[in-house]
């Protein structure tokens, strides 16, 4: 665990993939280092990844929307998504990634209402 939790401090994430040669064997989270590690009583620097890792990966495919993997997240009760594509692993979203689109989607939203808002102002349709 101890060269896991040191890679997750070194790039400030909370989870990294376990892989076996380059199939996806688990993911290793914070929870997983707390629950499994710290509260069992597991030392970080005698125990591998493996005995703790979350096996049973839930993922999800490029075709996934943020929607979707909004709702997997709140459904599993999870923070992080490894992408897979054909068996191989793409990447990995974390709920701070899908929060970060969801403002600037509505962020965009909200630009464009008060744009249409101004035009229609400008052109005498819309009053207060």
């Amino acid at each position: 665990m101890y060269e896991a939790l040191i890679v997750m401090a070194e790039y400030n994430i909370g989870a990294v993939l376990v892989l076996d040669g380059a199939g996806l064997a688990g993911i290793f989270t914070e929870r997983d280092y707390a629950r499994k590690g710290i509260l069992a009583g597991r030392a970080a620097k005698d125990t591998p990844v493996r005995e703790v890792m979350t096996q049973r990966v839930v993922y999800v495919t490029p075709a996934h929307t943020v929607p979707q993997c909004m709702a997997i997240m709140t459904e599993q009760r999870i923070r992080h998504l490894p992408v897979m594509d054909e068996g191989n692993v793409v990447g990995m979203l974390s709920i701070g990634d899908l929060v970060k689109e969801i403002i600037s989607h509505h962020e965009h939203v909200i630009k464009d209402m008060k744009l249409e808002r101004l035009i229609l102002f400008a052109q005498g349709t819309y009053s207060c």
